[in-house]
Order: C-alpha cells, then sequence, then structure tokens
C-alpha cells in the first residue's frame, strides 16, 4: 500500500487489552475495537505506547497481534494494522517483528533504539537492518522514549526503499516541516502526526494523517477534527482540537496508560489491567478522572 494512503485518516495507536496484569487478550478488544470502527477510526497501531509494547516480552505479541488484527479486517473490510516492533537494540527489535508476521501488518512500526543514546550513523543502520524484512517500514520519531531522529537521519531513512512514512511524536513543528518535506521527495511516503496538542497544526504543516492516543477515548472527536480540516472547516477543525485538549487534561489526573484504561474499564470496553511495572489507576485516581471527563461525556466513546 502507498504510504500516504497508509497513513491517511486517523490510526489509533490502541491500548492492549488484558485478560490479567501483562497478558494481551485478543478476545478482550473486541468490544473496543467494534466500538472504534463504529466512530470511523480506519486503522490500528499495536503495542505503541500507548500499547505498552516495550513493556511486554516478546512472545505476548503473537496471539494478540494476529487476533486483533483479523477482527479489525473483519470490521472494516481493508483498514491497516501496523505494529510497532520498538526495542532497545536491533536484534530484539528484528525478533519481534519476527514474531507478529502472522498477523501479516500492513507495516511494522519502528523507533530508533531505547536506553542507550546512539550516533546518527547507528539509528541509520538500525532502520538499514529491516531492509530485507519483506514488510513495509513506517519510522518513529518519539524522542520522549528513544534517540531523538535529527534531520540528517530523517533525510536518510526516509530515502530508504523499505520505509514507506514516519509517524513524529517530537512536537516540534519545525522538524515535522523538515521531514514533510524529505517525505514528498518520494511519491509514496506518508507523514503522520503524533503529538496531541498540535494535530491541526501537523495536518497543516502537511501531515497526511494523526495518531493521537485519545482516539482510544474519544474516536468520534478524532475522525470530527480530520474530517472538518480536509473539508476546510477550520472553525470545527479547532474547535476539536480545544475540546482534545480538554480530553488530555486526564494525564494531570494519572499519567498515562492506567488512567486511558481506567476510563475504558468505566465504560465497560477494556480490563484496567496493565503490564508490569505500572498500576491500576486508584479508586481515587478512577474516581478524578471520571468526575473531570464528566462534562465530556458525549465525545468519549461507548460501547453502542
Amino acid at each position: 500500500m502507498n504510504g500516504r494512503d497508509l497513513l491517511s485518516g486517523v490510526m489509533v495507536p490502541l491500548v492492549t487489552p488484558m485478560s490479567a496484569p501483562g497478558e494481551p487478550s485478543a478476545a478482550a478488544a473486541y468490544d473496543l475495537l467494534a466500538a472504534l470502527a463504529r466512530a470511523g477510526a480506519r486503522s490500528l497501531m499495536l503495542f505503541g505506547s500507548n500499547g505498552e509494547g516495550p513493556l511486554l516480552p516478546t512472545s505476548a505479541l503473537t496471539e494478540f497481534a494476529a487476533g486483533v488484527a483479523a477482527r479489525w479486517r473483519e470490521l472494516t473490510g481493508d483498514g491497516p494494522v501496523l505494529v510497532n516492533v520498538t526495542a532497545a537494540g536491533t536484534a530484539e527489535a528484528l525478533e519481534r517483528a519476527a514474531a507478529v508476521r502472522l498477523a501479516e501488518p500492513d507495516a511494522v512500526v519502528v523507533s530508533p533504539p531505547i536506553y542507550f543514546r546512539h550516533r546518527d550513523d547507528e539509528v541509520v543502520a538500525h532502520f538499514a537492518a529491516f531492509a530485507g524484512l519483506g514488510v513495509p517500514v513506517v519510522a518513529y520519531n518519539v524522542p520522549s522514549y528513544s534517540v531523538p531522529m535529527t534531520p540528517a537521519v530523517l533525510d536518510e531513512v526516509l530515502a530508504m526503499p523499505h520505509v514507506v512514512g514516519i509517524k513524529d511524536s517530537s512536537g516540534d513543528l519545525a522538524l515535522l516541516g523538515h521531514l514533510v518535506a524529505a517525505a514528498r521527495r518520494r511519491p509514496d511516503v506518508g507523514v503522520s502526526q503524533g503529538s496531541e496538542t498540535q494535530l491541526v497544526a501537523g495536518l497543516e504543516a502537511g501531515a497526511d494523517g494523526i495518531v493521537p492516543g485519545i482516539a482510544n477515548l474519544a474516536p468520534v472527536l478524532c475522525t470530527e477534527l480530520y474530517d472538518a480540516f480536509r473539508s476546510g472547516r477550520m472553525a470545527a477543525a479547532d474547535a476539536a482540537q480545544e475540546t482534545a485538549d480538554r480530553v488530555l487534561a486526564l494525564h494531570t489526573v494519572r499519567r498515562g496508560v492506567p488512567a486511558v484504561k481506567a476510563v475504558l474499564a468505566a465504560r465497560g470496553l477494556c480490563p484496567p489491567h496493565v503490564a508490569a511495572p505500572f498500576v491500576p489507576a486508584s479508586p481515587a485516581e478512577r474516581a478524578g478522572l471520571l468526575d473531570l471527563l464528566a462534562p465530556l461525556d458525549a465525545h468519549l466513546i461507548t460501547p453502542r
């Protein structure tokens, strides 16, 4: 699939529903997947930061990825499924890519290695190592968790034939502009904005699509934002961004995946289980989250 087509629209960086702490369950994701499909979400990214991917062992990836991918394609017909295989080293990332082949991902998502601060040439070599995989690669610039991709690295990586797109979560609009320009040197390379407070700004900068973590909670809002922008209704797009910013305030009560799962659990769409060392939201945190989001209930995902 053309990289621009692959990354267009709203991609959900899916949480990983679990049957018990640290045990991914595709069946536990079915209700959430159905609700996301009804809301107009087009594609999924599995095992990203919202999906707790780096906390899960390679052995836990295969069954969940295959089950979720099969279900999503039943629900959407041809909705793309991307799988993040980020790891601390190249060998482990390649092992994770092999582990999810059963899901037949439309692309694997690869960030620079996590943990060590690698040189630019080492980061470039990391991406080059995926050339023989036989699966397209979407690069993932997420400097909060991995080595930041410099403009020079971006230029080299986006020129690699097996790289068909990039997701940028840096929040740096100048850098996003640079990578959009680098991507446009090829007609088939897509760009996705992952910075949730800059969804409209990212689209204005030339991104083909958006990958907001809050799409797990407010998928209709995210699709409305994207559709409004694409149809030139900028006031509506800006209003949707303002509402998205209000939803994002949930992270002031409890940051990250445990908060998102707590809200989804309250709506009957995902167990609250998380992977260690995360711990679920406490009763007080859960109450605070639900109180904060109560005025926004009309924008939140529903089981039916």
